[in-house]
């Protein structure tokens, strides 16, 4: 049974692969390659030959990834001239650079020489997206601008699809434009849906039947399908519930194209080393994204941090090489894995390089900076809050009681906006940035109040308030006694347990009910 080979090997190398701290796929590519030497070796009674079950697996994976992209677009959070601009000058300079360069040294037609072009300009949606959320930098600055970029991306390869596969549409494509009507009948379905099985087989509803299927009996392209339908959506409150549901589902099915691909045959001489000349050249393709932000005024540790995110090749890259060059899909499949392995380290370490080289980057910054970077004067504030979530916002609404002069900061402009409704005054800023804090100005500031979501911006922030002089109040809340200890030893004066006070403020609940 092939398909029990196909799980057991997926599994076996992409857990050796994930122990490496490499992102899984790798291995998935791998255990195909596997597989497809096991099936040619004459001396083994052995096949795990491709069949119309993985295939087909293979493309219900390709459709819920495009559905679940579209779950994300945020329209604001890409019409912005650093995601836009960068996104389309970064794309339309690379095609022109490795268009005719390959044409020039592979001996291969001008078509051939643009695809393979177009495909290597775009990044990975997955290792950014997965390096960004482990890191909890998926709202900070330049995660946002990392994203809206992948986002543009997608979209620019959708078309690229769209005019590779050559489909003529029917006249009842028009009917295309009538979707945004049924946005008030989806958002129904979706909140009918509840939070279990029904999500997720809606999800699979209009990804793979309606805009799947769909879209491909009126002539057009399942992948736009799937996009459409999931964009139709993005503005629900639900929708990132959604996306997350099918997430394990979509990921499932990536396996399939990925081992497709493998099992599809074995890795020639031509095809290792046209993967190892586009690692070489991968570092080019970071430098250009650097250079496009800092031409629209980011500053330098956000231009390092987003470009460093989009040193990669994308999966994407492979799809689009599926319909429009599938005799290079395995020297570009290589290529993606070897990306992989240089970006995803160099991704997990990327505040320690940029702390080691930022007096030479940041030469490279321009007079004027990005409306979101602009440094804070904080006047007569006197409680700084640093985080502005459930427990941030709890801690702002007890406290503005008995101190007027008050400010949260948060790198979240989403929540920025939601607190500016609710009446609160919350500021941008990402306190992991060393250079907001070198110019951050709070003469009055006594005391700070750590409530960000992970261990290592509090360590940061404790750290860089320390170093630029202040000597007031700095108190946390964290989960693990281990995580409290870091934070006192970085300075903070406490850090407490956040179940130790809940069970504290419930007890005191009880104490007040019973004596009154």
């Amino acid at each position: 049974m092939p398909e029990a080979i196909w799980i057991s090997f997926a599994f076996a190398v992409g857990l050796l692969v994930k122990a490496v701290r490499l992102p899984p796929l790798v291995g998935y590519l791998a255990a195909g390659f596997i597989l497809s030497a096991l099936t040619a070796y004459p001396g083994l009674n052995f096949s795990a030959e491709p069949t119309a079950v993985l295939g087909h697996i293979a493309h219900l994976g390709v459709l819920l990834m495009l559905f679940t992209v579209g779950l994300k677009l945020n329209f604001k959070s890409i019409i912005s001239p650093e995601v836009i601009g960068g996104s389309l000058l970064h794309f339309v300079i690379t095609c022109a650079v490795f268009a005719p360069g390959l044409y020039f040294f592979l001996d291969i037609t001008p078509y051939v020489a643009l695809m393979l072009a177009v495909a290597l300009s775009f990044s990975s949606t997955v290792l950014a997206a997965k390096v960004l959320e482990n890191k909890r930098e998926l709202r900070a600055f330049h995660g946002r601008v990392a994203i809206g970029i992948l986002v543009m991306q997608d979209l620019v390869a959708l078309v690229v699809m769209s005019l590779a596969a050559g489909k003529t549409p029917s006249e009842w494509a028009l009917i295309v434009f009538g979707l945004p009507l049924l946005r008030p009948f989806l958002f129904k379905l979706l909140d009918a849906s509840g939070h279990d099985e029904l999500l997720v087989l809606l999800g699979m509803l209009l990804a793979l039947v309606l805009g799947g299927l769909g879209f491909e009996a009126i002539g057009l392209s399942s992948e736009l399908g799937a996009l459409l339908f999931g964009a139709v959506l993005a503005n629900h409150p639900r929708s990132q519930e959604l996306a997350k549901s099918l997430w394990s589902i979509k990921e499932v099915f990536l396996v399939g194209f990925f081992l497709q691909i493998g099992i599809g045959g074995l890795p020639g001489l031509d095809a290792i080393v046209f993967a190892l000349a586009a690692s070489l050249i991968l570092p080019l393709k970071g430098i250009l994204f650097f250079f496009l932000m800092i031409m629209f005024h980011l500053r330098a540790r956000s231009s390092f941090l987003t470009s460093l995110s989009l040193t990669n090749y994308s999966e994407f890259g492979l799809i689009v090489a599926s319909i429009a060059l599938p005799e290079w899909l395995v020297p570009l499949a290589i290529s993606v894995s070897l990306s992989f392995v240089i970006s995803a380290p160099l991704n997990r370490m990327a505040h320690g390089i940029y702390e080691r080289y930022a007096s030479r980057l940041e030469r490279f910054e321009t007079n004027k900076h990005h409306p979101d970077e602009q440094p804070l004067s904080l006047g007569t504030t006197k409680v700084l809050i640093l985080g502005m979530g459930r427990t941030g916002s709890a801690a702002y609404d007890k406290l503005i009681e008995n101190e007027p002069s008050l400010v949260g900061l948060d790198s979240d402009p989403n929540k920025i906006i939601q607190h500016s409704e609710a009446g609160r005054n919350v500021m941008f800023a990402d306190v992991e940035d060393s250079t907001f804090w070198s110019h951050l100005q709070m003469p009055q500031v006594h005391s700070v109040l750590l409530t960000t979501p992970n261990i290592e911006s509090k360590l940061i922030a404790t750290r860089m308030l320390r170093k630029i002089g202040f000597t007031g109040r700095i108190v946390a809340h964290t989960m693990y006694q281990d995580e409290a200890d870091r934070i006192r030893e970085a300075g903070a004066d406490n850090a407490y347990l956040s179940m130790d006070e809940t069970g504290i403020a419930l007890a005191s609940h009880i104490i007040e009910t019973s004596t009154s």
